[in-house]
Parts: C-alpha cells; sequence; structure tokens
C-alpha cells in the first residue's frame, strides 16, 4: 500500500503476542495499517527455553533488519553429545559454522526465545497497539468486517482478524469444522525448566538416553542457568491429558516417569521445584486444509505448527508472518486473493518443513533397550570419527524446508 493511493489503512487485530504475531505486525504496521496485538498473558511472554533459526527464518530477520541484534544474543552452543549414565561422552556432533550447506542438530543460530520476543517487541512497540492481559473469547463477521468480543466485556471492529495464538489456538477452532482435529500426534512428549548452572555444564548440549523411550537433554545458556530436557515415548491418555493439568501435577508424572533414569536425573528433579520457569507439551504438529475463513486467517503455530522436533518452528512462524503480511500489503483492497495467495505461496513450504519430522527416525533415537542405546551411540560414534555429519551438512544444497526461497516484498516496504 502507498501513500495517496487511495485505500485505507487496514484495522487489524492479532490474537497473540509471541513471535509469529509480533512479526506480523512488524510488517503490516510498515504496510501503513493499524495494528493492535492482544495477549492474554498480563506482560510480554519473554520466557521459555532455547530455540533456533534455520534457513529461510534467518532471511526474514535479515529483511527485518535485525539480524546484528540477533547475533548480539546468540547462545553459545558448540554442538551436541551423546553421553552414557557417567556423563563419559560417546560422541559429539560439532554445529556446522562453515555458512555453507545445512545445520546439524545445533544451529548457527540458537538464540533464547525470551530474547528473540524482546528484540522484536522492541522493533513494534512504537507503531503497534499493544494490549495484555486480554484475549479474544469469540467474533462475528460479516462481508466487510470482524467484530472481536474480548475477555473483560469489551468488543471492537475491525478489518482482519488474525489467530497467532499457538499451537492450541481458539481461533483455530472458531474457524475450523466441529470436530475436527487438526493435530498430528508423534507420541512423544516432553517437559523443560530451568536449574542452576554447576561447573561441569559446558557449552556442549548433553543428550541422555534412558531405556523406555526416554531421553534426558542439558545445554547451558548463561552463566547462571542451564536447560533441562524430559522426553519420553508414550502413547496414554495419562500422557495426553497431563499437560493440560496443574503445574504440580505434571511434575509429579515427569518426576515419576524419569526417577530411576541414573546420570544427573536427581539434580533435575530436585531443581525442578525451584525453577522460575516450567512447561509441559505432547509433540504434535497442526495440519489443516485451510488457513482463514473469510476476514479471519491463521498465522504460526496455529496454523502450521512444524513441532520442536522439526527445528523450524520459530523460522516457520517467521517465515509465514512474512509471507500473509506481504500478500496483505499487496493487495489491502482485496483480502480474499491475499489470503488466498498465503496460502498457495507458503503451503508448499509448510509441506516441505513438516514432512521432514520423520516418526522412525525418532523413535529411532529414543529406543527402548539398552542395547539399542548402546547400538546407536556406536554407530554414531563411527560416524562422527569418519566425519561424516560434518561432511553431509557442508555438503547439503540447502537447509530444511528445500530451496524454497522466500518471495521479494515492494522495496518501499523493505526494513534493512
Amino acid at each position: 500500500m502507498t501513500q495517496g493511493s487511495g485505500t485505507r489503512p487496514l484495522r487489524v487485530l492479532i490474537a497473540g503476542g509471541g513471535v509469529a504475531g509480533q512479526a506480523l505486525a512488524f510488517w503490516l504496521t510498515r504496510g501503513g495499517h493499524r495494528v493492535t496485538v492482544v495477549e492474554r498473558f498480563p506482560a510480554l511472554r519473554a520466557a521459555g527455553a532455547q530455540v533456533d533459526l534455520r534457513g529461510q527464518g534467518i532471511e526474514a530477520v535479515r529483511r527485518m533488519g535485525l539480524l546484528e541484534i540477533v547475533r548480539d544474543k546468540l547462545v553459545d552452543e558448540e554442538g551436541v553429545a551423546f553421553v552414557n549414565d557417567r556423563g563419559k561422552v560417546k560422541a559429539t556432533i560439532m554445529a556446522n559454522t562453515s555458512g555453507q550447506g545445512r545445520q546439524t542438530l545445533t544451529s548457527e543460530y540458537e538464540i533464547m526465545r525470551g530474547d528473540l520476543v524482546r528484540i522484536l517487541n522492541d522493533a513494534t512497540k512504537h507503531d503497534t497497539n499493544y494490549v495484555f492481559g486480554k484475549s479474544v473469547d469469540g467474533f462475528e463477521q460479516d462481508d466487510h468486517n470482524v467484530v472481536a468480543r474480548f475477555s473483560d466485556g469489551t468488543s471492537g471492529e475491525f478489518d482482519l482478524l488474525v489467530g497467532a495464538d499457538g499451537q492450541g489456538s481458539r481461533i483455530r477452532r472458531a474457524i475450523l469444522p466441529k470436530g475436527f482435529d487438526p493435530y498430528w500426534r508423534l507420541g512423544i512428549h516432553m517437559a523443560y525448566w530451568f536449574v542452576p548452572r554447576i561447573e561441569s555444564d559446558s557449552n556442549i548440549r548433553d543428550t541422555y538416553m534412558v531405556p523406555g523411550g526416554r531421553q534426558i537433554m542439558r545445554r547451558s545458556h548463561n552463566p547462571a542457568e542451564t536447560q533441562v530436557y524430559f522426553v519420553i515415548r508414550e502413547e496414554s491418555e495419562e500422557a495426553s491429558a497431563v499437560h493440560r493439568q496443574p503445574v504440580e501435577r505434571q511434575q509429579e508424572f515427569w518426576a515419576s516417569r524419569f526417577r530411576d533414569a541414573g546420570w544427573q536425573t536427581e539434580r533435575f528433579i530436585e531443581g525442578m521445584k525451584t525453577s522460575p520457569f516450567f512447561y509441559s507439551q505432547e509433540i504434535a504438529q497442526v495440519r489443516t486444509d485451510t488457513w482463514s475463513k473469510g476476514r479471519v486467517v491463521l498465522a504460526g503455530d496455529a496454523a502450521h505448527c512444524a513441532s520442536p522436533y522439526s527445528g523450524m518452528g520459530i523460522s516457520g512462524g517467521l517465515v509465514g508472518a512474512y509471507v500473509l503480511a506481504n500478500e496483505i500489503n499487496q493487495h489491502p483492497d482485496n483480502l480474499p486473493t491475499a489470503l488466498a495467495n498465503y496460502d498457495t505461496v507458503l503451503r508448499p513450504f509448510i509441506n516441505e518443513i513438516q514432512a521432514e519430522v520423520n516418526p522412525r527416525l525418532l523413535r529411532l533415537g529414543m529406543p527402548m533397550t539398552q542395547r539399542a542405546i548402546d547400538a546407536f551411540q556406536t554407530a554414531t560414534a563411527l560416524a562422527c570419527f569418519l566425519h561424516i555429519p560434518d561432511l553431509v551438512a557442508r555438503c547439503s544444497k540447502e537447509d530444511r524446508g528445500g530451496n524454497w526461497q522466500l518471495p521479494q516484498s515492494p522495496k518501499r516496504l523493505s526494513a534493512a
């Protein structure tokens, strides 16, 4: 949209102030639109564990003009080590920092989610109306506008409502057919929290495999704190339901599943009780045939969560926000065209990154028996001795997401 074009700015309401919601606000305000972001938490959710940027996600940040700011906040994680119950390293896969080919298990751009959220907020807060402690409880729409009903009993009229409210999106539930299940479950569950860092915690991420399809990861992001991840293969009603229960019950569940695991498990479970942050989730992808209905559209994990194991969750949210805003900015007076183009342009990329999550390969990395764990570590050690992971990464032509390219935006909207 250009000044003096005769097209009025759109009034856009974004439900959700996370990475995707703020990135979308960044590009829409640069298109001249009036953007309001409502976040149900009382303040900016600048918490969470370590995330990474890859491929097209890095390019999206570069186009925002924020790459150098992101670089200043990167976590120094050199690679991933596989350890036994005594903490002895059996194999290590280092990060690919050559600037060529594919990222390994560790990205060249590792950053804490809270730092990325704060960076995006600093870049948008002067042009975007942020409202905290408020959520969209419902909405009605017609051909001309959408009326949002808020949790405080008020309502507002907008041209477009965007559901950027995460994997459990309430906006998505409202626009999809009743009874439709958007989740593609992997039979894997994860919890993560912070514990005090100790001297032996290095900048290499430790991965410890436990019989019964269990895994513990430890990674350190600053001199004072270490992140702990418990992961388990389990297909049970109890495991699927526990994530919606009080935190105390969630912690009881994870402690009961790992108490006999050995290594540093006792330290991690004890640290769970006083951690400033705790999160428990079922690993799943969000897959739907449509991302919009009328004047309501989905973005980020609400539309296409690829799961943490894709390595592309944050990058997918950044890329999707860029594509959606790009289409709206080019077709502000024709939202049906903009939203249809958003789906057409972005879906091949989303299909690519979701397809890279292979349940069989994930289960291979979470063996059920000690014999299978020993075999995995022996094979990995041999591959590392022969430098196979490094060679594969450097010789790959593209990172996750294939050769899909981020579309160009009009030069007048460039932030760089």
